[in-house]
């Protein structure tokens, strides 16, 4: 199927890793670039910066390209280096995001780019026989798709609150599940690779900070509106978590002059408000479409139906009444909203942002508030990424680790 990534196992000193995990995200950032170009941009000495190239390379994560035409001349030729990656070479990591009506897979490359993905619907809907059919579609996917690869492992993103440390889907409403260890599960239906799982709020967070915006490295708010909806929120390229990875819940944040009834007894909660489900519910009973499906709106609406229009303009404008609080509390460098809509149509976010800037007291900036980078791709982009932002972070120990754990063979 996929061969182990080959690598000599380094454990190294905390400024060894440090100065790994530099060089590593100055090539993602600046690459193809240079040795000395590394070393003048990271601060790093030339030598340091050699010698972690050439371990990062050894490990499969840099490669060495061809020396540019005509560099010839005095000294040392300054061949370039840059990520390993390619449409056939490189390691890669496989993400699945766990939705309730489906799952969807993807397979990314170190720069967070998706070379192949898939769908797969959960019918008959089993949440307990979930974990054993998610893994049984992922392994087939990766049979077609990531053969002779070296594949790092697999990232998982779902909603609801999630332990990343011990791998446990703490609760998830909607699949009935309480203390689910759906890493573990997933990692033995495929047949022992290293799985990697956390919120799906978060994991997107993590995904703009290492691959989108250079403002979301400083502070990030990052506001998710689905079936369920939660936020996370970033400080100095670090996605918070909180004890026992509960922070960002923010399905109860009051919508201002919303009076939606919440299960929880109270009215105007945002999820109650603004979730798809509740988005859903209200286009069947005004006669939109014929069934409670979010998609069914948006296609509705991209096909001129000014109900479904007008529907998502309120939506948009629910998102951005609760989002002005959050910013108001919060203040970051920039807010990302995950909205279907406003993530395929412009237009709706900007509904979100006059909204948001209406309410809010302290920022007047609509460029601060945007959509994800990935667009489309954002679920099973930020899924792999629950797998590679630990690599980035902490290189060396992150693939002794997953060499250790194993990758698919």
């Amino acid at each position: 199927m996929t061969r182990t990534l080959q690598g000599s196992r380094m454990a190294g000193d905390g400024r060894r890793e440090a100065n790994a995990a530099t060089v590593l995200r100055t090539v993602l950032d600046h690459g193809p670039v240079s040795r000395s170009t590394v070393a003048r941009l990271s601060g790093l000495s030339p030598a340091a910066v050699s010698r972690q190239a050439t371990d990062l390379t050894r490990l499969g994560l840099l490669r060495e390209l061809p020396e540019p035409a005509g560099s010839g001349g005095v000294g040392r030729p300054r061949i370039p280096v840059d990520l390993h990656i390619g449409a056939t070479a490189g390691p890669v990591a496989a993400g699945v995001h766990l939705g309730v009506p489906g799952s969807t897979f993807a397979l990314v490359d170190l720069r967070g780019r998706v070379l192949a993905r898939h769908h797969h619907p959960h019918a008959p809907f089993e949440p307990d026989g979930l974990p054993g059919a998610v893994g049984a579609e992922l392994r087939a996917f990766l049979d077609r798709h990531a053969a002779g690869r070296p594949l790092l492992g697999v990232g998982a993103a779902i909603g609801g609150r999630v332990d990343p440390a011990a791998g446990v889907v703490v609760r998830h409403d909607a699949l009935g599940w309480c203390r689910r260890p759906f890493a573990a599960e997933l990692s033995h239906a495929l047949g022992g690779p290293a799985v990697r799982l956390d919120n799906h709020a978060r994991a997107i967070a993590q995904s703009e900070i290492l691959f989108g915006r250079p403002a979301a490295r400083r502070s990030l708010l990052h506001l998710f509106v689905g079936n369920v909806v939660d936020a996370a929120v970033g400080l100095a390229g670090v996605v918070h978590q909180g004890p026992g990875g509960a922070a960002g819940d923010v399905a109860h944040l009051p919508v201002p002059d919303s009076t939606a009834p919440c299960p929880c007894g109270r009215s105007g909660c945002l999820e109650a408000t603004a979730s798809n489900t509740a988005l859903a519910r209200t286009a069947v009973q005004r006669g939109i479409v014929p069934e409670a499906d979010t998609s069914l709106v948006v296609d509705a609406a991209a096909a001129g139906d000014r109900r479904a229009d007008r529907l998502l303009r309120e939506r948009a404008r629910a998102v951005g009444r609760a989002l002005a609080l959050l910013l108001d509390v919060l203040n970051p460098d920039l807010v990302v909203v995950t909205e279907q809509a406003s993530v395929l149509e412009p237009e709706y976010l900007e509904e979100i942002r006059g909204a948001a800037i209406d309410l809010s007291h302290v920022c007047d900036d609509t460029e601060r508030i945007v959509s994800p980078h990935a667009g489309p791709a954002t679920l099973p982009v930020a899924a792999g990424t629950v797998l590679l932002n630990p690599l980035f972070r902490r290189p060396l120990e992150t693939l002794e680790g997953l060499m250790v754990e194993g990758a698919l063979g």
